[in-house]
């Protein structure tokens, strides 16, 4: 069925989804773009042609083609998973390099789907193996490594940064199936609200990874409050696709408004104390060098 456009210029567009809109084209951290996009559509293609042309050469080289074919689908696939694992190590203050270099994968099935392509076509081996490393190797400049360090803060240890990791993790996935559950009912207004209560949720995130210590006061934002709002949003997606009810909106609505204020309440609250605890250190360090005469010296310089 055709759908009315309700975007932000739509004459029925709403104050609330203009001021949503104004803040997602303000505020970068909302912008969550896939990552690859057409490049990694792109690398389907040649695995579907290879699959065509190869149908009508006999069982040998079918057999070759499909398995080239298969080699390249799944590079691409790969590629695709590998630019998201970059996006979000690039994305945090805290995270561990990728546990599989996926892109580094793909480029080796690059390598060996295009061996094997060209392989099927004439038997010469040699010049089969020169397409590999030149197809991996064009797939590498294209797309890059994976991260091969892990991005951790200075003067916190590995069990601490661990932590911060997974729990950032786990909420990354709550406000993945909150995004998903919205979607699924076709209303841009409330879309665009979540968006802006994910930016608020991830502003907190980035405060916890700056400073590790504060997981502890903010674990229920990471966990308990996250997943209620996660099966909130999927009961309500449930709800409205039945009967688009306005009562059921409204209160979703009023629930992320709450959410929203206590995500940046806490987090306000965190940086005030790490700024409290940085002025203390100052005055500490003050005092020492006022009790030593140091401060005196340097003044009299």
């Amino acid at each position: 069925m055709a759908r009315r456009y309700g975007g932000r210029f739509s004459p029925e567009a709403g104050a609330e989804e203009t001021e949503g809109a104004h803040r997602l084209s303000t505020t970068a951290t909302e912008f969550r773009i896939a990552p690859g996009g057409a490049r990694v559509n792109l690398l389907y293609f040649p695995a579907a042609v290879l699959a065509v042309f190869s149908l009508g050469g006999g069982p040998e080289r079918l057999a070759l083609g499909l398995i080239g074919a298969s080699l390249w689908a799944l590079a691409a696939w790969l590629t695709r998973e590998g630019l998201r694992a970059e996006a979000a190590w690039h994305d945090r203050k805290v995270a561990r390099r990728p546990a599989m270099p996926r892109k580094l994968s793909a480029s080796l099935l690059v390598g060996i789907g295009t061996a094997v392509a060209a392989g099927s076509g004439n038997g010469d081996l040699p010049g089969a193996l020169l397409y590999g490393v030149i197809g991996a190797a064009l797939h590498v400049t294209a797309f890059g490594v994976d991260p091969l360090t892990d991005k951790g803060i200075e003067g916190v240890d590995r069990f601490q940064q661990d932590r911060v990791a997974r729990a950032v993790d786990e909420a990354e996935k709550h406000l993945t199936a909150m995004r998903d559950a919205i979607a699924r009912t076709g209303d841009r207004q409330i879309e665009a609200r979540v968006e802006r209560f994910l930016a608020t949720a991830r502003k907190l995130f980035r405060t916890v990874e700056n400073d590790p210590r504060d997981l502890t006061s903010a674990r229920k934002f990471l966990s308990v409050y996250l997943m209620g709002a996660r099966d909130a949003s999927v009961k309500f997606a449930e709800v409205y696709a039945r009967g688009r009810d306005a009562g059921a909106r409204a209160d979703y609505l009023a629930l992320l408004d709450d959410l929203e204020q206590n995500f940046a309440a806490r987090t306000e609250k965190l940086l005030a104390n790490d700024h409290a605890d940085m002025s203390v250190e100052i005055e500490v360090l003050r005092d020492r060098l006022k009790q030593e005469g140091l401060r005196a010296d340097y003044q009299q310089e």
